[in-house]
């Protein structure tokens, strides 16, 4: 079965890169092209949900990890930014953040005196759970327009392409 799609952007620009350089195969610019505007546009989408709640982003992404590694919702600094990926000066600063802001506290561990623990306070983890609500209802307003099909097979090319992605390179 073909489907036909309307010509996108993407389309305008492998077509130029097509009539100014025949010799160059630019084809990979048409999946990772859509993937980066994707990325953009979701984006976009996200923080605007997000923002319904006074948070951006990182601070979503924060008090979700938090939230769902379970109770206590309770976490070493160290665990959580190699889970979101942050250094551990910006994870610092960002706990200052999110502290202030009564969503977290940090508590001594027990387990180590030398270290503390991260911790959703009540307001927290209300906040996070509204919030995580409307972000999943806005997840699937955005996909609503893929069949369930559809949705599918896309989710499993993207894990068989994020798989590539994470993998080491080949030399």
């Amino acid at each position: 079965m073909v489907t036909t799609r309307q010509p996108d952007a993407v389309d305008a620009i492998l077509a130029q890169w097509q009539r100014e350089r025949p010799d160059l195969d630019a084809s990979p610019m048409g999946p990772i092209g859509r993937i980066k505007r994707c990325a953009v546009l979701l984006e976009r989408r996200l923080d605007e949900t997000f923002a319904e709640f006074g948070l951006s982003s990182w601070e979503f992404d924060m008090l979700a990890t938090l939230r769902r590694s379970g109770a206590p919702y309770c976490l070493a600094p160290t665990t959580l930014f190699s889970t979101l990926m942050v250094t551990s000066g910006t994870m610092t600063h960002r706990m200052t953040k999110l502290e202030a802001q009564g969503w977290i506290e940090r508590l001594p561990n027990p387990a180590d005196a030398r270290s503390s623990l991260v911790q959703l306070t009540p307001q927290g983890l209300e906040l996070i759970d509204r919030a995580v609500e409307a972000h999943v209802a806005n997840e699937h307003r955005i996909l609503s327009a893929l069949k369930a099909a559809d949705l599918a097979a896309l989710d499993t090319r993207l894990a068989l392409l994020l798989a590539a992605l994470e993998s080491p390179p080949r030399l």
